[in-house]
């Protein structure tokens, strides 16, 4: 038998075992670690790109290196956690025969502990990014249930004026409380725009050679 029905068997056997219902939660783990892996490094990729040549010194050699170390602890930390969440998930469900919410809670919660409690630049940023959007979330849905009041105006503008407020100053007057990529953006836009020595540095660049 040549190779090509070989691999044409091997394919079908693999097919006709995705789509086995009895498998379907553990191959959903397998998957989710799959998209965690590809999603992870899908949006850390390009942003480790733009802010590792704006902000970083170094050689092309140490900026590609950091480049790629950021999106493989992105996109590695990423599966991992969506490997252990389904996990858990799946685990809870069978050993109790039917799911609820906690466990959705509970798997996240030793998900979180395990992949994203170690304190790097890395978990910092996908913590306060979730963070923000959980505060979010948590804000309306105490609102869907009655908890607080509609607000009779959009409460969106006031929720500006404070969160910006709020993080000018602490740059202005607490910078180290910061996050360091939070810190290197505004120093670019409030710091470098007070300093300029000629045309070039003015307006084509940020920093002439001479001003450095």
């Amino acid at each position: 038998m040549g190779l090509q029905p070989k691999l044409g068997m091997l394919l079908y056997a693999v097919n006709t075992l995705l789509r086995k219902r009895r498998y379907h939660a553990a191959l959903a783990v397998l998957k989710g670690f799959r998209n965690g892996a590809v999603y992870g490094a899908k949006i850390r990729a390009p942003h480790a790109l733009v802010m590792t040549f704006l902000f970083r010194s170094g050689s092309l050699k140490e900026k590609l290196k950091a480049i790629v170390q950021a999106t493989y602890t992105h996109s590695r930390n990423l599966a991992y956690f969506v490997f252990t969440y389904k996990g858990l998930c799946a685990l809870q469900s069978r050993v109790q025969g039917q799911t609820f919410q906690f466990h959705s809670f509970l798997a996240a919660c030793i998900g979180g502990w395990l992949v994203f409690g170690e304190n790097n630049n890395i978990n910092s940023q996908i913590n306060m990014y979730l963070l923000s959007r959980t505060l979010f979330g948590l804000a309306r849905l105490a609102v869907e249930k009655g908890f607080i009041p509609e607000p009779k105006q959009d409460p969106f503008p006031l929720f500006s004026a404070i969160v910006w407020g709020l993080v000018l100053w602490l740059f202005q007057y607490h910078r180290h409380t910061l996050q360091p990529s939070l810190q290197s953006s505004m120093t670019y836009l409030y710091d470098d725009s007070n300093v300029w020595h000629d045309i070039s540095d003015f307006l084509i660049c940020n920093k002439s050679s001479s001003g450095k």
